[in-house]
């Protein structure tokens, strides 16, 4: 019996609209500009006295105004991961002209996910709860995880599935992945898929610190996120958001959408090997990356570029890397790898959707962002990683992974739409 795949599903996936919020920008275009620029959105964090922890910088969302988005009486029943996420919900819905086409609300699931959920919310909380004030009985809708994709189903009124996903750095391209399966299956037309995270807390900040995952570069917060480099020492916390509208290429087809790019391979997994660290010699990723290939119906050859997990992780570096040999050969060091992570920051639940949509974006503008601050390459990463310059190039297949704690691995393939 032949494995349905999204390949052989007779159902094609579209990307027909996208939004995002994040470190670099408060929609896709300025995203776009600065990304392709190689700019940092490092800095000293500003939301929270910091002053007193181990780590004192992030990746924030500068200048987000979510009274935009959300009527001001409603933003305090809300954290600031659903703001960010709802925010690039609505900006992908309006790209995708939903709101005036002629749409089935029945048959529009939204798969909305973060790894971490409301954290600043329930810091928040717990403080005051402890010095003697009263819960809000907003509380708990505040925080949950699933909220975000519970609130933009009831402002938009899709009454297909609405859930979110939870499963580390992997959720939001989880999300795309699953969401991309329910439209194959024919359960939905159209699909609101991604995540957001907002986590960059003294709880966060201080939790990621005492495992030294995160790098400790106070004193240059912009040269912190070094994907590859022989001197990285670890990641640097992001936040943010980004949604893509996934549909069916018949209904896109129905509806006159414009479409950015065409999702063909999804893949998910598990190393079974440790709750932080890669398998070895990234056995666990190339397997997953193998998987969305075979879903994809490709060969290795026919990848162009990686948006690569590439936190900046003395341990996933070299092992991400060396899944890619695993899988492509001789021809992995053709190919045009980049870690976005390098200028966003690592959004955790959020880094997925935001990298999915970077690889629907080389696809369009036919090139690649690069991964800054790689002054001094690590032998043991011995691949292409487009250093400090982003570059022109001629892109028909691009792969995204995102690897998670806990050993959960997903692969998306996109396609140049024709």
């Amino acid at each position: 019996m032949t494995k349905r795949t999204l390949a052989n599903s007779g159902q094609r996936v579209v990307i027909t609209g996208a939004g995002t919020v994040n470190p670099l920008g408060l929609s896709v275009d300025d995203t776009w500009t600065n990304l392709v620029a190689g700019k940092s959105g490092a800095g000293d964090v500003t939301a929270y006295d910091v002053s007193d922890l181990d780590v004192r910088f992030g990746c924030e969302v500068k200048n987000f105004d979510a009274t935009a988005y959300i009527p001001k009486k409603d933003l305090r029943r809300m954290d600031r991961f659903i703001h960010l996420g709802f925010a690039a919900a609505c900006q992908a819905i309006e790209d995708a002209k939903l709101e005036s086409s002629e749409v089935d609300k029945n048959r529009i699931g939204v798969l909305l996910a973060s790894g971490m959920g409301g954290l600043p919310g329930i810091e928040e909380a717990h403080g005051g709860f402890v010095s003697g004030k009263r819960i809000s009985p907003f509380f708990i809708p505040q925080v949950i995880p699933n909220m975000l994709a519970g609130q933009v189903s009831i402002r938009y009124g899709y009454k297909g599935p609405n859930y979110s996903i939870a499963s580390a750095c992997s959720s939001s391209a989880h999300a795309i992945g699953e969401a991309a399966r329910l439209i194959e299956r024919g359960d939905c037309d159209i699909c609101i898929a991604g995540g957001s995270e907002a986590a960059v807390s003294r709880m966060g900040l201080q939790g990621f610190a005492a495992m030294k995952a995160l790098s400790t570069r106070n004193d240059d917060p912009q040269k912190a996120s070094r994907p590859f480099d022989k001197d990285r020492d670890g990641f640097v916390m992001g936040e943010g958001g980004a949604v893509l509208v996934l549909e069916s290429l018949e209904s896109a087809e129905k509806r006159g959408a414009n479409i950015i790019a065409e999702l063909v391979g999804y893949a998910a997994n598990s190393d079974a090997y440790h709750m932080t660290s890669p398998s070895e010699g990234g056995e666990g990723a190339a397997a997953c990356i193998a998987l969305a290939l075979e879903d994809a119906a490709l060969k290795p050859e026919q990848i162009d570029a990686i948006n690569m997990h590439g936190t900046s992780t003395p341990a996933g570096d070299p092992a991400e890397s060396q899944g890619l040999i695993r899988v492509f050969g001789d021809h992995a060091k053709k190919l045009h790898c980049t870690s976005s992570k390098s200028m966003t920051g690592h959004l955790l639940g959020g880094a997925g959707a935001l990298e999915g949509l970077f690889c629907a974006l080389y696809l369009k503008h036919q090139k690649v962002s690069p991964t800054i601050n790689l002054d001094n390459q690590d032998e043991a990463c011995p691949l292409n990683y487009t250093p400090n310059k982003a570059i022109d190039a001629k892109l028909e297949y691009v792969l995204s992974n995102s690897f998670g704690f806990g050993g959960t691995n997903a692969s998306l393939v996109l396609k140049k739409f024709s």
